[in-house]
């Protein structure tokens, strides 16, 4: 059976996070786990705090008529309020449990958001680097993906986002604390590009969303904190997921929260309501909402990615690679180091990248997240495979410096 053409065309740009995970998979089975250092996926390997288990016998236990049953496909009320107060105190800013709806995952609520805004031809402008699966997402609503490169330190750029924005333009994703680069955009940026967003929507009579996509709100380091967004534009929506706070990313539960000030709001309520059933998803899990909803100020032991953070700085250090310290989130962006074969930015960040995979070291290309001549590692890792990779790197160095 022959799969549509679109699907052919994009397999070339299927997730290189993905990719290298299932090959570091392949490896394993090969050579045995303790000689692979696998720093592919972003899958958290903390335990969920104890009473997030704890919630789910005790709802189990009390069972119940319904307990598996259909909800509202915007979600259980209680559930929504739950988020409502969770994103109302995130946010220092009063958000309405009719304007939540709770989704599989933050990448249903994005293609749930996608699915309800985007014309044929609209445009999501996207921050570069970023997360590959937005350019599917959008995709996958008949939109198109406008890239727009950060400042050198990752840092975003009202002003090129300003050029970037059209006529078309219908969204604007912002992930922060960010993923690759780790960074958490500054409220001072922030409140600039709001400033921008509004001046544009004035020019050509349409004000695009701010999408705030941040499920590594929770992880931040150095006494950092990620800041409120939701009120500097009226037009917002943030979009999260349990997935990393709670370390449970198998279950596919998260949210998205529009502001109380956004224009339309009861017609593009209903049509994220419609778009969630129409799309398939129909409603997040029954019983991850009964789970997640007591436990909105919880997180599990995320004290154990800064320890993580250190050890591998410290092994990129000696091994002379630099990177964008992160400042939340749990990868290290890193750029290919001098040395090696001459080449594009391309060609060398393949040839690294073989070096590391001689080495049974597994780390996401740059090109995955369209910036090649860097490279990601995510430490949601087990401690020993950091304290294990570290005579890898050397060996891999060595090799590029031969």
């Amino acid at each position: 059976m022959a799969i549509a053409r679109g699907i052919r065309e994009n397999l070339g740009r299927a997730s290189w996070i993905r990719r290298t995970f299932e090959e570091g998979r392949r490896l394993k089975e090969k050579f045995g786990t303790d000689a692979v250092f696998d720093f592919s996926l972003g899958n958290p390997d903390v335990e969920p705090p104890p009473e997030f288990h704890e919630t789910i016998l005790r709802v189990l236990r009390e069972g119940g008529k319904g307990l598996h049953a259909y909800m509202p496909n915007a979600g259980y009320p209680f559930a929504r309020e739950a988020v409502a107060r969770k994103v109302s105190r995130e946010h220092e800013c009063p958000v309405s449990p009719d304007h939540v709806i709770l989704t599989v995952g933050a990448a249903g609520a994005l293609n749930v958001l996608f699915h309800t805004i985007l014309d044929p031809g609209d445009e999501v402008v996207v921050p570069r680097p970023y997360f590959g699966e937005y350019y599917f997402y959008t995709l996958n609503h008949g939109g198109k993906m406008v890239t727009v490169d950060c400042r050198p330190d990752f840092e975003l750029d009202p002003q090129r986002i300003a050029a970037a924005l059209g006529p078309r333009t219908a969204a604007l994703i912002v992930n922060t604390p960010n993923n690759p680069t780790g960074r958490i955009y500054r409220k001072e940026t922030l409140a600039e590009l709001a400033a921008v967003l509004e001046e544009h929507g004035r020019r050509v009579g349409r004000l695009p969303l701010l999408v705030v996509d941040e499920p590594y709100r929770d992880i931040v380091y150095d006494e950092r904190k990620a800041p409120p967004i939701l009120g500097l534009y009226p037009e917002t929506a943030v979009v999260s997921s349990w997935s990393k706070t709670l370390s449970i990313p198998g279950e596919r539960i998260g949210y998205l929260a529009l502001s109380d000030s956004c224009s339309g709001i009861d017609e593009m309520m209903d049509g994220l309501v419609m778009s969630n059933r129409t799309l398939g998803f129909v409603n997040a899990p029954a019983l991850l909402q009964r789970a997640v909803a007591p436990l909105e100020a919880k997180t599990a032991d995320l004290s154990r990615y800064a320890e993580r953070r250190k050890a591998l700085a410290a092994i990129l250090d000696a091994a002379g690679i630099p990177y964008a310290e992160p400042e939340g989130a749990f990868y290290f962006f890193c750029r290919v180091p001098e040395g090696g074969p001459s080449g594009s930015e391309a060609e060398r960040e393949r040839a690294f990248n073989q070096c590391l995979r001689n080495e049974n070291i597994l780390a996401v290309p740059g090109v995955g997240f369209d910036y090649p001549g860097w490279f990601r590692l995510s430490y949601c890792v087990p401690e020993a495979t950091i304290a294990g990779s570290e005579a890898a790197w050397k060996r891999a160095l060595l090799e590029w410096n031969r």
